[in-house]
């Protein structure tokens, strides 16, 4: 028999998901972010449950190739743009739009030979200070652009520092002052929102929107409680099961490093999963897990195959219970803040050797 831990994908969740989304932005069209083979969730498996997005928007030549060959005719968008001039003829032959974001994109567009002009994201700088052109060099560079006949439809693209955060609403503000004074009169069509500001921003929801995380059920604040009340579900479950199960004494100590010390008597169980399977070895004693549909805490350091977990709160937990590491009823920003991270990273670190199942019959 193999290792008990599996991850399970929720088709139907990710269907709510942009459903929400969609009602959320109104009229703005909507690029579903799909970089990083989705999330982690599988590009190839799941593509088809948000179909009805307007556009695929990700990194890889070789996930737009995918999304090509397995049918998908409608827009691509590439995220960072392309990286070496050789890269264009793939652009031209899968019909792909992408950013631009330097000079040199630009001076290799107007050299290339192309069956038909390609469709750009012209990037603006309006603060993050990671892709794009300065503002006060933007309307120069578009004018550019415009006059480059291999260029077809520009759109003004920007991206958000602090859209998640608490408090931080000035700095949107301050960014879209940018971007307005920028595109006054420059007539162009604006991509501007990321999940969070699709979410809580409204008045950044422009021609297009972007949602990534939100797509798979989780907060872009890493916070769940940011999230809870408007109806996302978890696209992603990783569960498993208890393999042994220990009955400790007071003074008795955990795994690598003796990192947890039992106070008295106590059950502990041990599960079948770790670090090597995409579970963060910096979750701490405390992290929340469920244990035989209880949820209780992970106790000590988790090891490469296996971790611990405290049964005191589930009694009736014996060898084979199921244990859920995340999903449905344990959000994955749960087990992240207690880990010191975000539940972007847990997700995209499913690790390889975890099988992945998928009901269809949803």
């Amino acid at each position: 028999m193999p290792r008990p831990i599996s991850a399970t994908i929720h088709l139907d969740a990710l269907e709510n998901n942009l459903a929400i989304i969609r009602n959320k932005v109104g009229n703005s069209k909507i690029w579903a972010v799909v970089k990083a083979n989705a999330y982690g969730h599988g590009l190839h498996c799941i593509w088809r449950s948000l179909d009805q997005a307007d556009g695929f928007a990700l990194l890889d030549f070789h996930e737009a190739i995918l999304l090509r060959e397995q049918g998908w005719q409608g827009a691509i968008l590439l995220l960072e743009g392309f990286f070496k001039p050789e890269d264009l003829p793939i652009i031209d032959e899968y019909q792909l739009t992408t950013v631009v974001h330097s000079h040199w994109q630009l001076e290799a567009i107007e050299a290339a030979n192309l069956s038909k002009p390609i469709n750009i994201y012209l990037k603006l700088n309006s603060g993050m200070n990671r892709l794009g052109f300065p503002a006060d060099q933007y309307s120069a560079v578009l004018s550019l652009a415009r006059g480059i006949r291999q260029i077809g439809q520009i759109t003004l693209m920007s991206h958000f520092a602090n859209a998640d955060k608490d408090n931080k609403e000035i700095s949107v503000t301050e960014q879209l002052n940018v971007i307005h004074s920028v595109s006054q009169g420059l007539d162009i069509s604006q991509c501007l929102a990321n999940s969070a500001a699709s979410l809580w921003y409204p008045q950044t929801h422009r021609d297009w929107v972007r949602p990534g995380i939100v797509l798979y059920g989780a907060s872009p604040s890493g916070k769940w409680k940011d999230i809870a009340d408007i109806g996302l579900k978890a696209v992603m479950s990783l569960q498993s099961e208890i393999i042994a199960i220990q009955n400790l004494k007071a003074g008795d100590k955990i795994g690598y490093g003796s990192e947890y010390t039992a106070p008295g008597p106590m059950r502990v169980g041990t599960v079948a999963c770790g670090y090597a399977d995409g579970y963060p070895r910096c979750a701490m004693t405390g992290t929340p897990i469920i244990v035989d549909g209880v949820r209780t805490q992970v106790l000590g350091t988790v090891s490469m195959d296996m971790l611990s977990v405290d049964l005191t709160p589930c009694p009736q937990a014996q060898i084979g219970s199921p244990v859920e590491l995340w999903g449905q009823n344990l959000p994955v920003d749960d087990v992240a803040e207690s880990s010191g991270t975000i539940g972007y990273e847990l997700l995209c670190a499913l690790a390889n050797r975890v099988p992945v199942s998928i009901p269809y019959g949803f």
